[in-house]
């Protein structure tokens, strides 16, 4: 019993009544501590006792395996089919099975990993808060929903309908799917608000309710989302489709209890999981106990130029792996690239399951084999005051950190060991480079959401191979781009070019990253639109070379103001003199009296004039290997695919060949390579001198830095001119000054000086 003011005036009897009282009343029921820092299995309970004790043949849960299977690929391509939101087009879904005590035990083959990873949360808080509750409880035909990461998910962005799954008035599972909306009344259109400063500006913020009874969709509940939202009719369609899928995936596994028996069901949910878990602690004990660092840093707020650092330590020892990132930096309180610890969590789930272990059953088995150290009020352990509607930023690197640690510990084992489970590839492109769309369409419709062109991000470079260019997010390995034509038919944004390769912009190595695409946006046929961005990794390159392989460039914003392109354009040979390529356009600047802007790639959302082009690239991945040791006839097929430039082919590849045929002189390339290694050598330096040169005693006091330097148990902000300091332990959240007053100040500043 909590001791509280006064108790001890209080009879022991008068002490118990104020006890029950507090706990029948509690004021509010915020995301639950104990569900939400847990990824470990739940305890066995005794149905999955008595279901596992009476069914131990593999053969016939196999046979259940491949049912559930087929039912969750049914039920993605419903949604995939039938969705509205552009996400839902493009596959950023996912539908998922869970233990009756919410442990996810599979989802669809072709889903989002971290979707489903996260909705153990919000069903195990049903379980613990609802269930029981006599105003709420859980009944056949019921449906939850809910978007706020807080309670689980990654960001407000994602919506999820969760049904349980009775057999004979018998909880046996619980089904769910969740979809990529966009909108949800934000500060900012599209749901994804670069410019929120507290967790009251990113929309809806749903805690698990029920919207669905006895299957059907309760219209005041539902009236009161769509009045929510810049996009009614989305929000009206895609909740009917999630609860549809759910209900066909429902009847799904009724099939399967018919044909198997519900123990079967059971047996094989609990399995799966079990089994999995087993087969990670297995694979580690193949990896050779020790230490692996990897520390990144995210270069913006989305609101201004800072060095937020992620850091990471994967120690493995016996059969246990712990991932450290205790020294990253500290959460800021008024911008919204923080995370939660859960979504951090499964994003590295997500690293490891697409990267390294892809033969594994996508579940919460694979995560609870792992421990994890992080620094509370931290910004991938964010408080849950913190504004996260752009977690993506620090959480998409901790997707990379799986592919930077885990080769160090795997390069060595033989082949045949399991823990080789695919080749060893460097760092997808990382950052979710795509523009966030509002405002008033040709059609008069209001609308917000994303592009596709962010599943197209460049794939790391492989072992044995180069990465495949634009491959897809590295949040999901089956999304899809869409298809401009139809986009342009609802929308009224023109793309000047669209997935165009972008030339040298390139992770090289021995194996070359995939290379990411560009894009030219401009609106038309509206005098209300706007764009965002929420890509960082203008200035610090966000995905990883391997081995000596290169990192992938740093990428800006380009803009082109004040000028209509479309009247531009009617005038005489302009069409043809219109350079279709970023680098062109800015350099040559052939539009007269345009005004030409590069910028930090992240941007809040800011209206556009119709006939203004912005422009952002899709980014490479990482570079695998020395890039001396690459083939040269590679490069020759680089050229020939204007992929890379001549020049690049020379100042990073030192390849001699003809520029006219593409031939390559084999005696003059080994003798300019050689020249080169010996130029490396004579520019090296012993370790002892490099870092007497190199390495400092803080960050240099001009630099926005945040994180650890050095020191994991201290840690640095400078959110402003001064730097703070703070123990681990005791991180405080760090509040950031207005970049618009910050800029007013420096020109009363100027002012002043002027008058002066």
């Amino acid at each position: 019993m909590n001791v509280m003011p006064g108790i001890a005036t209080l009879s022991v009897g008068d002490r118990k009544l104020l006890q029950d009282f507090v706990d029948e009343h509690q004021l509010f029921y915020g995301p639950d501590p104990a569900i939400m820092r847990s990824h470990k299995l739940e305890p066995r309970s005794a149905m999955e006792e008595a279901a596992l004790a009476s069914h131990t043949d593999s053969h016939l849960l196999n046979q259940v395996r491949g049912r559930v299977i087929s039912a969750l690929a049914e039920s993605f391509r419903m949604i995939e089919q039938m969705g509205a939101a552009p996400g839902a087009k493009w596959g950023d879904l996912v539908t998922g099975v869970f233990t009756a005590s919410g442990d996810l035990s599979d989802i669809s083959p072709a889903g989002i990993v971290t979707f489903a990873g996260v909705c153990q949360y919000p069903i195990k808080f049903i379980n613990k808060y609802w269930s029981k509750d006599e105003t709420v409880g859980v009944r056949h035909g019921d449906g939850f929903i809910h978007n706020d990461s807080r309670y689980g998910g990654i960001h407000n962005t994602d919506q999820s309908m969760i049904m349980p799954v009775y057999h004979e008035g018998e909880l046996v599972c619980w089904v769910s799917s969740t979809i990529h909306e966009g909108e949800n009344g934000a500060i900012e259109p599209g749901g994804m608000p670069a410019k929120a400063e507290s967790r009251w500006d990113e929309g809806l913020k749903m805690s698990p309710f029920r919207i669905v009874e006895n299957f059907q969709v309760k219209r005041d509940i539902l009236t009161f989302l769509q009045n929510s939202v810049r996009d009614p009719k989305l929000q009206y369609e895609d909740v009917k489709v999630k609860l549809h899928a759910c209900m066909r995936l429902m009847d799904r596994v009724r099939a399967v209890i018919a044909e198997f028996g519900k123990d079967a069901l059971v047996a094989y949910l609990r399995r799966n999981l079990e089994d999995t878990e087993a087969e990670v602690h297995r694979r580690i004990e193949e990896m050779p106990d020790g230490i692996v660092r990897f520390n990144s840093w995210i270069d913006s707020t989305l609101r201004e130029p800072a060095l937020l650092k992620i850091a990471c330590a994967a120690r493995v020892k016996g059969d246990c792996l712990t991932i450290d990132f205790r020294g990253s930096s500290p959460q800021l309180s008024n911008r919204s690239v923080n995370a939660v610890l859960g979504s951090t969590k499964v994003c590295f789930l997500t690293g490891l399951l697409q990267n390294i272990w892809p033969d594994l059953p996508h579940n919460q088995g694979v995560l609870a084999a792992l421990d994890f150290e992080t620094d509370p009020n931290s910004l991938i352990d964010a408080n849950n005051d913190a504004p996260c509607a752009m977690s993506l930023l620090p959480m998409f690197r901790t997707i990379t950190m799986s592919t930077v640690a885990f080769p160090k510990f795997l390069y060595g084992l033989p082949d045949g060991a399991k823990a080789r489970a695919t080749v060893t590839l460097a760092a997808q492109y990382n950052q979710p480079a795509t523009f966030v769309y509002g405002g008033l369409t040709q059609h008069m419709d209001v609308t917000g959401n994303f592009c596709a062109d962010i599943n197209g991000n460049g794939q790391g470079a492989r072992e044995n191979r180069d990465g495949e260019s634009s491959v897809s997010p590295l949040f999901g390995f089956m999304c899809d781009t869409g298809e401009y034509e139809l986009a342009e038919e609802e929308l009224p944004m023109v793309r000047l070019i669209a997935q165009h390769l972008a030339r040298d912009r390139v992770g090289w190595g021995k194996y070359r990253g995939g290379l990411g695409y560009e894009q030219m946006v401009s609106a038309r046929g509206t005098a209300m639109w706007g764009f965002m961005t929420g890509q960082s990794g203008s200035w610090f390159p966000s995905a990883p070379g391997l081995f000596g392989g290169y990192s992938c460039p740093a990428y800006p914003i380009a803009k082109v103001k004040d000028i209509n392109v479309f009247d531009w354009f009617k005038g005489q040979g302009n069409a043809s003199r219109f350079p279709y390529d970023i680098l062109e356009l800015m350099n040559e600047q052939p539009i007269e009296n345009a005004r030409y802007v590069t910028a930090n790639a992240g941007m809040t959302f800011e209206l556009v004039e119709e006939g203004e082009i912005y422009m952002i690239c899709q980014g490479a991945g990482g570079g695998y290997g020395d890039v001396l040791d690459r083939d040269p006839e590679l490069v020759m097929k680089d050229l020939r695919e204007d992929l890379i430039t001549h020049e690049s082919a020379w100042d990073i590849y030192r390849v001699v060949y003809s520029r006219r045929t593409l031939l390559v002189d084999v005696k003059a390339t080994d003798e300019a390579r050689a020249a080169e290694r010996a130029a490396r050598k004579a520019r090296a330096k012993p370790y002892a001198a490099f870092v007497k040169d190199w390495v400092t005693e803080g960050p240099a006091a001009d630099l926005p830095y945040f994180g650890s330097w050095g020191d994991h148990s201290v840690i640095l902000a400078t959110p402003g001119k001064a730097r703070q300091e703070m123990d681990a332990g005791a991180i405080q959240p760090v509040f950031m000054p207005d970049p618009r007053e910050v800029r007013i100040a420096e020109l009363e500043a100027q002012v002043a000086a002027l008058k002066g």
